[in-house]
């Protein structure tokens, strides 16, 4: 039996990967209550802190966006060796990627903050607390490549697994450790959670995958593999970085609005962070099955799987964007007491209604057109609208003209639906089809050699 004869349908790969994002952006939630809990300040601190961190997390997406792919193309391609040779190679590429993004937030915390007009009275909480994640940032690297390995393989459920255990040993150990170490408990949490995890995927690779790691792979970098993961991922990496500086870039203007607009800002956040989540889910799930599919030929299954899937996507987009907007005062009491915080985190939530369903052609088509080989069109097209839509759009609208959050939430809607409309003309007008017949082509004269 073949990879993708044994391939699932969408919702039975969707459901594991939804419960390990929302459980994934429940701790965030949970720390961002206990950090509230401390002060606003912290509470802010909290939100800036790792928003850097994911800026950083970012770099592993060198990698990361191309993994899934070239894996996936080579299971539906019968071709195991290859396979197994990306994913040990992606171990040893992970470690120098880790150990770069740790040295960057020990030594540079202060100036990443600074790039983003951290006010004052947030930046040395804010500092401090992206200091003590660095242990968590080297580890993350590690286990967010081996699990795209392990969904690769059809493993959703295991992985979900390890993400139960890493989340339950980090809130654990956050509820203990916050109320008296402060932010640094958070710190402590993420490290011996994520550490534990590594143990366990490095257990379900053996169990599972029948992958045992030799210690060359912890830090050799092999080139042929690497080279094949590195076509889809640096444009995919490239894609999240621009992404990732337009939205540092907005996160700026909202620093420049004050502390009151930052916390308000860094509150909201959390509750899109959950609502996306669906989308998320969905794209992963897709970017699974399109890459089995392409790589065994099946061309129609994978168009017609897209369109479905963005259907869902926008549907699901809308539903849960809409519940979260009515049920935002009562969810924003559980961060603050400050009813100007409270009012305006509302109105935000109610935008936020128009942004998802364009966000949700952004996660779910691009990802496809990642499977399928079309990974620089994405970061071409999508750049000059994160940088003057989203970013530029942030600061003209929030600052310049002082529509302050709410112009913010315009310029995420409007470059959603731009970038979104543009990937979903690429897909449906078949745009795709000679990067995935190629990338068929060139499995396929591999494996007859």
């Amino acid at each position: 039996m073949t990879a993708l004869s044994a391939r699932p349908r969408l919702f039975a790969l969707t459901w594991p990967m939804l419960l390990e994002l929302l459980l994934g952006i429940g701790i965030g939630i949970i720390g961002t209550g206990l950090a509230a809990r401390l002060s606003d300040n912290a509470g802010a601190a909290f939100g800036l802190a790792n928003q850097v961190f994911a800026a950083l997390f970012v770099l592993f997406r060198v990698i990361g966006a191309g993994v899934s792919v070239a894996v996936t193309q080579a299971l539906g391609a019968g071709r195991r060796d290859q396979a197994d040779a990306v994913a040990r190679a992606v171990v040893g590429a992970s470690t120098w990627l880790g150990l770069g993004a740790a040295v960057a937030a020990l030594i540079a915390a202060g100036p990443l903050l600074a790039l983003v007009n951290a006010p004052p009275e947030v930046a040395p909480l804010a500092s401090a607390l992206l200091q003590a994640l660095a242990p968590a940032l080297m580890l993350d690297a590690w286990n967010a490549n081996m699990s795209s390995v392990m969904r690769s393989h059809l493993r959703s459920r295991e992985a979900l697994a390890v993400v139960v255990v890493i989340q339950v040993v980090t809130l654990v150990v956050a509820l203990l450790a916050m109320p008296r170490m402060g932010l640094a408990g958070y710190a402590l949490a993420c490290a011996l959670g994520r550490g534990v995890g590594l143990v366990a995927h490095i257990l379900l690779w053996r169990a599972r995958l029948d992958l045992r790691l030799r210690a060359g792979d912890w830090w050799r970098l092999v080139r042929a593999p690497l080279a094949t993961v590195l076509h889809i991922g640096i444009p995919g990496a490239a894609e999240n970085i621009s992404w990732r500086l337009a939205f540092m870039t907005s996160l700026a203007a909202v620093a420049q609005l004050g502390a009151h607009s930052l916390a308000t800002h860094a509150y909201t956040m959390q509750f899109l962070h959950v609502i996306l989540m669906f989308s998320l889910a969905i794209s992963f799930a897709v970017e699974i099955m399109v890459g089995h599919m392409i790589g065994a030929g099946r061309l129609h299954a994978a168009n017609r799987l897209v369109r479905r899937s963005l259907a869902l996507g926008i549907v699901l987009a809308l539903v849960v964007s809409c519940a979260f907007a009515l049920a935002g005062p009562w969810l924003l009491t559980r961060f603050t007491s400050d009813p100007g915080i409270i009012a305006l985190g509302c109105t935000l939530l109610w935008w936020t209604v128009l942004v998802e369903p364009g966000r949700s052609f952004n996660l779910v088509v691009i990802n496809a057109l990642r499977a399928a080989g079309d990974a620089r069109y994405p970061v071409v097209v999508g750049s000059a609208s994160m940088a003057i839509v989203l970013a530029g759009g942030s600061w003209f609208l929030g600052v310049h003209l002082g529509w302050g959050l709410v112009g913010v939430w315009i310029a995420y809607a409007a470059d959603e639906w731009i970038r979104g409309l543009l990937m979903w003309r690429r897909w449906a007008t078949l745009g795709w089809l000679p990067h995935a017949r190629a990338a068929h082509r060139r499995l396929r004269l591999g494996r007859a050699h």
